[in-house]
């Protein structure tokens, strides 16, 4: 995946925000941020992507594609739309909920397999495999909560329903990096502003 510049970073989080607009609106537009001679290079690679919706420092919706089976603008555009209506543990965010959201995007590097002493905090974001049951979490889940990389495990083994020690005993163990920007930090960085 090529890297991803601070107009990139923006224009994603724009389109994200923007297609929630679209869709809680029920308009039938495309986001004016879709328009195809704004899309870079970068952004047309195929990439995995997570969408986190964050209302008053709280997860309100998360929703991801680990592989990269679309083209990362259209990849945030769905998961946008995921992470607002189909993240099964939250009731779909309401169109008057909108200004109390926050976008953050994590732009994913391919999953390879990992040993628990090859884990580096606050880098490494993990999935855990075993037959049909599958668990994830970001890389800044760890750093949030503040777990060594054995309880990092742990938790990603739980949230594929597995046994918390799975990992030790046939789970496939996989890490990937995440490429994490929000509208907050990034405007904060850029302008000492929110985007919102």
């Amino acid at each position: 995946m090529s890297p991803l510049t601070h107009e990139d970073k923006l224009f994603l989080l724009r389109l994200a925000r923007q297609t929630l607009e679209v869709r809680l609106e029920n308009r039938r537009a495309v986001p004016q941020a879709a328009d195809a001679a704004k899309i870079s290079d970068a952004l047309r690679e195929h990439a995995g992507v997570f969408v986190s919706l964050h209302k008053c420092g709280e997860l309100r919706g998360c929703v991801g594609l680990v592989e990269p089976r679309l083209p990362l603008f259209r990849a945030v555009m769905e998961t946008s739309l995921s992470a607002a209506t189909a993240d099964p543990r939250f009731a779909p965010v309401g169109l008057g909920e909108l200004l109390e959201i926050e976008v953050e995007i994590s732009v994913l590097s391919p999953p390879r397999s990992i040993t628990v002493g090859e884990i580096q905090i606050g880098m490494h974001g993990l999935m855990v495999t075993q037959g049909r049951l599958r668990g994830l979490l970001l890389p800044q889940v760890a750093v949030e909560r503040h777990w060594d990389p054995e309880r990092f495990l742990e938790e990603t083994c739980r949230k594929a329903g597995l046994v918390c020690d799975a990992w030790r005993s046939g789970a496939r163990v996989e890490a990937f990096e995440a490429n994490v920007f929000g509208e907050k930090s990034l405007a904060e960085r850029l302008f000492g502003r929110s985007l919102l």
